[in-house]
């Protein structure tokens, strides 16, 4: 990483595979109680892109158009009786996230990668897409 020009750092070499998980790392400790303990208690993965398998499952043609994905149950259907044997994970796609990033200049690719975070982690706390979006907006 090197300096900032109008707010959003400049990158030499595009960020590893371990320093976008850092800045999702990061993104859950921003997360405000009770979100954050809950939020520590999924995985997060990070790849380059999502696999052939997966692309095919969710009939996504570009592997360009899959920043995110969640796997695992959901809280609000986690039955105590009935526990689900798949850990909750949040699946990061380095390259679709710095393809998006480098088509949005307004946006610093940290607070790209929280977006993405919050949102596949609406999944799991059972989020609707507009309550995704309250969330995303105190992150900004």
């Amino acid at each position: 990483m090197t300096d900032s020009t109008e707010g959003r750092k400049i990158w030499g070499n595009a960020p590893s595979l371990d320093e976008i998980a850092a800045m999702a790392r990061d993104a859950l400790d921003a997360l405000e109680e009770p979100f954050r303990t809950h939020a520590k208690a999924v995985a997060i993965k990070v790849e380059d892109f999502a696999d052939d398998e997966m692309l095919q499952a969710m009939k996504i043609e570009n592997p360009y158009e899959l920043t995110g994905l969640y796997s695992g149950v959901a809280l609000t259907l986690e039955m105590h009786s009935a526990p689900s044997h798949v850990p909750p994970m949040v699946w990061l796609y380095r390259m679709p996230i710095l393809d998006e990033w480098a088509a949005t200049p307004d946006i610093g690719l940290e607070e790209l990668v929280a977006h993405v975070v919050v949102h596949e982690l609406g999944h799991h706390f059972g989020w609707s897409d507009e309550e995704m979006d309250v969330m995303n907006e105190g992150e900004e």
